[in-house]
């Protein structure tokens, strides 16, 4: 079961995927290429090492994005994020918000050993 936080964010890139495929010029016209990129992003989520005291993903020090797809979802959040002010106001409150955030710190399994 995935917290407020994770279902905030899953919520938000689902709005900005659907934003960028449906209005951006530059979007792939393959079918079904956002839905995967979408459930791709919804299992990262679900696996990410900070839970709900997760930082954005820009700020984390822990990528855990193939680098291929974290490079799209960049592009995305270019384009859509501006957008996304006019059309889902408070989701993009909330996401700026949650961009100020302190980076808690790693998780002890996953610390480099020494």
């Amino acid at each position: 079961m995935t917290g407020k936080r994770i279902s905030r964010e899953k919520e938000t890139i689902a709005k900005m995927i659907a934003l960028y495929a449906k209005q951006c010029p530059e979007a792939s016209q393959e079918a079904g290429h956002y839905q995967v990129l979408n459930a791709y992003a919804d299992k990262r989520l679900d696996k990410c090492v900070f839970g709900e005291e997760k930082p954005a993903c820009k700020q984390c020090p822990v990528h855990c994005y193939q680098p291929a797809r974290r490079e799209e979802m960049k592009q995305i959040m270019r384009w859509a994020g501006p957008r996304m002010l006019w059309r889902h106001p408070i989701l993009t409150v909330r996401h700026l918000m949650d961009d100020r955030r302190p980076v808690p710190e790693l998780p002890e399994k996953y610390r480099p050993k020494k």
